[in-house]
């Protein structure tokens, strides 16, 4: 998996929102600085935020951006959903069918419950995951991450006994009714306890 320059500066600059006092918008020029980003490419990427309902425009000359809700409020999979597309979506396989029109595994693939369920278990951290919990020290970060991490290998173990089956033998959706692929025993836990 690979996270874009998009995502990634773009969550940089919703954090920085976040550490703003509420009622002081920031500016494009001062987002920029703090992030090292060109003030054009800040400004974009705060348009896209805007787009999503995420950041709002205050104009007048103490203009700026503000969140439009409470950093503990915004999910990162809200802000990841903002500026691109899930891991795996339902025209992933459409991209990747080599020289022809249609992919030779669109009728039997092995890999694609693969990606449906790591793009799952992906998303399933950045919803439980918000934008306040990423102005924590980065050794907080991987303590609530760890416990989560240390599970994963019972947890494929239970989504596969729950079934009964072999992994090979598990049933996974064509897609689900949002149009992404998605394991059907998906485990529901969050990477930890959230108030």
């Amino acid at each position: 998996m690979k996270i874009t320059a998009l995502e990634e500066y773009g969550l940089r600059c919703m954090m920085q929102l976040a550490l703003c006092a509420s009622d002081r918008p920031m500016t494009v020029a001062q987002v920029a600085e703090r992030e090292g980003l060109s003030t054009e490419y800040a400004g974009k990427l705060l348009n896209l935020l805007s787009q999503a309902e995420l950041v709002r425009s205050v104009r007048g000359r103490n203009g700026g951006f503000l969140l439009t809700r409470r950093a503990d409020k915004i999910s990162l999979a809200d802000i990841i959903t903002a500026l691109s597309k899930d891991l795996f979506d339902s025209e992933y396989c459409e991209h990747h069918s080599g020289a022809e029109d249609i992919c030779v595994h669109q009728t039997s693939c092995a890999l694609r419950p693969v990606w449906a369920m790591i793009s799952a278990m992906i998303r399933q951290v950045l919803e439980n995951f918000s934008l306040m919990d990423l102005l924590q020290t980065e050794a907080q970060v991987v303590g609530e991450l760890q416990p989560y991490l240390d599970s994963l290998p019972e947890r494929i173990s239970a989504t596969r006994a729950g079934s009964g089956l072999p992994l090979h033998q598990v049933h996974v959706p064509a897609a689900s009714a949002g149009g992404q692929h998605a394991p059907e025993s998906m485990p529901t836990e969050t990477p930890r306890t959230r108030a």
